[in-house]
């Protein structure tokens, strides 16, 4: 097919998609969100913790939470590698509130500008697993 491209994304445990695309939305580090199509420039580009959304060649529209990483987009073949990647009903709904309430306790303490930092991500991608987790529920 002429308008999709070959698509793979790997987490740290697994593979999650490997196969043809028409499109892939990712969250991109401005906040927004960032659609790379068939015959995209070559590009390495960072991605943030938030929801990917992967339209295959055929079948129906798969999303997921997405933990932060990069997309390497070369000869009309993309790499997705990240920290985490995850359905939204395989998203453990509780833990991701727990670890929600926890950095936001350690928020609370006096910390190093690199804790600061890293908690402040915590934060953030339990926060996005919710939402992604919220936003698909049957």
């Amino acid at each position: 097919m002429a308008n999709t491209f070959e698509l793979k994304v790997i987490g740290c445990r697994k593979t999650f998609f490997d196969g043809q695309a028409q499109s892939v939305t990712l969250p991109y580090i401005d906040g927004g969100t960032v659609t790379y199509l068939a015959n995209h420039e070559n590009t390495v580009m960072p991605v943030v913790a938030g929801e990917m959304t992967i339209k295959p060649a055929e079948g129906e529209t798969v999303y997921a939470f997405v933990g932060g990483g990069y997309i390497e987009f070369l000869a009309n073949k993309a790499m997705v590698v990240c920290v985490s990647v995850e359905r939204p009903e395989d998203i453990d709904e509780l833990r991701a509130e727990e670890a929600r309430l926890r950095a936001e306790e350690e928020l609370r303490q006096h910390q190093s500008q690199i804790d600061y930092y890293a908690t402040k991500a915590n934060l953030s991608r339990a926060m996005e697993r919710i939402k992604v987790k919220n936003r698909h529920e049957v």
